[in-house]
């Protein structure tokens, strides 16, 4: 175990699984009390459990990040339990893959259910924990996409799209906002990483798999333990001086 995080309280959204699962693993060893948020609190709970026989120190809560009132809740409880946090890693996402000319009903779900999540969440839990961050002088990691700079090569997932834009926007209006306060905000934009949220798409339609493939330079699906060196560094000291910026993990998907 290495000490770059030390001392440090990260809460990761998401944490019960995929990118969320390995960001919180490779921040305890590093030496941060980590606090596991996920709508599934026995994924959230497995998360705590490898952590913590890694002889690392974590904690987990039941959260649906689409529920402001809940997220004010779980960081005051986080506040008076664990500690003040004073890294927030914004990973929790849906995605779903219906054109807009797809069943109109669907399509409107998609809207309401992946806006909800991807980008009203990342607002919710924030705004959360926002004053715990400002008083630790802290960071924001949140969780875009290389679809928060353009569609992918297939024609569908218009709510995923403008979610992941969102969240790219947002994360540079509070670097401008936050950084009188010292808080650094960045994103991190993954692309096809193998996780259970695309498990399914990836097992039934390998065409969709093979045009990322095709674009990617390095020739292989990314793993969740590749987001974790990126994450580390914009927690950490090391990037002290970084703010506002997206560090984009996509095997080099956007240069062909």
């Amino acid at each position: 175990m290495t000490t770059l995080l030390e001392r440090r309280i990260a809460a990761i959204t998401g944490g019960g699984s995929g990118i969320g699962r390995a960001i919180a693993l490779g921040f305890a060893k590093e030496g941060a009390r980590v606090v596991v948020l996920d709508t599934n609190n026995d994924a959230a709970a497995e998360t705590v459990a490898a952590i913590r026989k890694a002889g690392g120190a974590a904690d987990n809560f039941t959260l649906d990040v689409t529920k402001r009132e809940d997220c004010r809740d779980i960081a005051a409880l986080v506040d008076e339990k664990v500690g003040p946090i004073s890294i927030l890693v914004n990973n929790a996402g849906i995605n779903r893959r219906n054109a807009i000319t797809a069943n109109p009903g669907a399509v409107i779900q998609d809207w309401h259910d992946v806006l909800s999540v991807n980008l009203n969440g990342v607002f919710n839990v924030t705004h959360a924990f926002l004053e715990q961050l400002r008083a630790a002088r802290g960071c924001i990691i949140n969780i875009a996409s290389i679809q928060s700079f353009m569609h992918v090569r297939t024609p569908n997932s218009p709510a995923y799209t403008a979610s992941k834009h969102g969240v790219l926007g947002f994360t540079r209006a509070l670097a401008a906002e936050l950084g009188k306060d010292g808080v650094r905000v960045n994103a991190i934009g993954p692309g096809l990483i193998e996780t259970p949220l695309n498990e399914k798409v990836r097992a039934s339609n390998p065409e969709l798999v093979k045009v990322f493939l095709d674009h990617t330079p390095l020739g292989r699906a990314g793993k969740p333990e590749d987001i974790v060196g990126p994450a580390v560094f914009l927690a950490s000291d090391l990037s002290s001086y970084v703010t506002g910026a997206i560090v984009m993990v996509d095997g080099g998907y956007r240069t062909i």
